[in-house]
């Protein structure tokens, strides 16, 4: 089977190439490679190499520089998705594509269902929810969209690499307390996907992350105590829980936004976060 990645520097991306079965063939390119908001230069890549399955991770992700660069968010975010339907509907390749939990207000107080209403409070969520309706309208018969949260790994930037980093370098520390998801490795989530694509039939929306949740004030303290068992970190420093109003932030973030995994389970169980952190940190090289 012949993939085509989207998403070349992504920590989703590598991760995806590291867990790749070996019956599949893969192209994996990035925006040194192609321009997925110019339509004929996408086509002429999809039509060059006629991918069964296009794997869309490439995102506008920077959260709070979104407020202000709207254009861009919606570019990659929206108008570079509705491009990809439209070569992948031509093709008849299946899409899968990558979405967040910001496309939900972060009001409740139980796990969001696939079905749950969407009502982003930032651009990023916006845009984001702007690209699942560009495939929901556009394509919905061969495509699947995977919401995830607070995605980590050894690859690229993300809270996790920073924490270890501050922790190294810092006396001390203050996360905020107030804001609840679940922490997902991305290996664990390219797994996932890996399975989705060989499943004969596949729903619309999951929504995949690791079991459990927290706050990011407990995931610092676990990447800390983590991080210290790993050898990662040679002192233990004193963090404590701050509210976010103390760490105001252009875009505002969802107070709450664990998914309900519940139609993912069904392809592939997931593991709880904690012993995903420590799967990943004993991979880690400094």
């Amino acid at each position: 089977m012949k993939i085509l990645i989207i998403g070349k520097s992504g920590q989703l991306a590598n991760e995806l190439l590291v867990e790749k079965p070996q019956n599949y063939e893969v192209l994996i390119l990035g925006r040194n490679d192609v321009d997925i908001t110019d339509l004929i230069a996408l086509e002429k890549v999809v039509s060059d190499y006629q991918p069964e399955v296009i794997i869309n991770s490439s995102a506008y992700t920077a959260v709070d520089k979104a407020e202000s660069d709207i254009d861009a968010a919606y570019a990659i975010n929206q108008i570079a998705v509705e491009n990809l339907t439209i070569v992948a509907k031509k093709y008849s390749a299946k899409l899968v594509h990558v979405s967040t939990d910001f496309v939900f207000n972060g009001e409740n107080t139980t796990p969001y269902k696939v079905d749950d209403i969407t009502s982003p409070t930032s651009v990023y969520g916006a845009s984001k929810r702007a690209g699942e309706l560009a495939i929901i309208d556009n394509y919905p018969e061969n495509s699947s969209i995977i919401r995830t949260s607070w995605l980590y790994s050894t690859f690229g930037n993300n809270f996790v690499k920073t924490m270890l980093k501050l922790m190294a370098e810092k006396e001390e520390l203050g996360i905020v307390d107030d804001q609840v998801g679940s922490p997902t490795s991305a290996k664990g989530l390219a797994k996932f996907i890996w399975a989705l694509i060989a499943q004969p039939k596949a729903d619309l929306i999951y929504h995949w992350c690791d079991s459990g949740s927290t706050n990011w004030y407990g995931f610092a303290l676990a990447i800390q105590e983590e991080g210290l068992k790993q050898g990662l970190l040679t002192k233990k420093i004193p963090i404590k829980g701050i509210p976010s109003s103390l760490y105001p932030t252009p875009a505002k973030r969802p107070k709450y936004s664990v998914l309900d995994c519940t139609n993912s389970q069904e392809i592939q169980a997931s593991l709880h976060w904690q012993e995903q952190l420590g799967k990943c940190l004993a991979s880690y090289t400094k």
